[in-house]
């Protein structure tokens, strides 16, 4: 675990590594609605973007809940957090989010800095879905533009875990992260 973060996790969690619009278990509703549209890639989810947000934000609900939430760690690039909107307010009050999420004592924010060496980041994003303490059971989940790939092979899925540790180390701590993403709402 590196140095700053929590050892607080509840029996079901989610581990993600997030690029530029992902992250998708923080976002605000306003902020979802536009990355939705941004990457909407058909007609069919265009007329579907309210709806697309709802789920999503029905989704966040497991992480507020009060009985036994989910536990979360999301490594976010700096480039998310830098990414400009048609609304300068939208952005804002995302960092504020993730603010106001990462007090949360179930969810880990690190941010993978711009000039942060080369890590196992870079071949693309996933995420690690754990169900209990049994690891043998993890599933990692990849999203693409057009579907979602699970993968349940426990070579395949202890790779991804290899590639998460090294991705902690690479991000900065959870309270370096906390300093870097207050910095950058402060000069949105």
């Amino acid at each position: 675990m590196p140095p700053g973060s929590s050892s607080r996790c509840s029996r079901r969690r989610i581990r993600t590594r997030c690029r530029a619009g992902r992250g998708q278990q923080l976002q605000t509703a306003e902020y979802a609605r536009e990355i939705i549209r941004a990457t909407a890639m058909s007609e069919a989810v265009e007329a579907r973007v309210d709806a697309l947000v709802e789920v999503r934000l029905a989704r966040q609900a497991v992480l507020t809940r009060d009985s036994d939430p989910l536990a979360l760690w999301a490594i976010i690039s700096e480039q998310a957090l830098r990414s400009t909107t048609e609304d300068p307010a939208l952005m804002y009050e995302q960092l504020g989010r993730l603010l106001t999420m990462g007090r949360r004592p179930n969810i880990n924010i690190q941010v993978l800095r711009s000039d942060a060496p080369l890590h196992a980041g870079l071949t693309g994003t996933f995420s690690i879905l754990g169900f209990g303490p049994h690891t043998d059971l993890d599933v990692v989940h990849q999203e693409g533009l057009t579907s979602a790939l699970y993968i349940e092979e426990r070579d395949r899925v202890s790779t991804h875990r290899a590639a998460w540790q090294r991705l902690t180390s690479a991000a900065e701590s959870v309270e370096a992260s906390v300093e870097l993403i207050t910095q950058i709402r402060k000069n949105e």
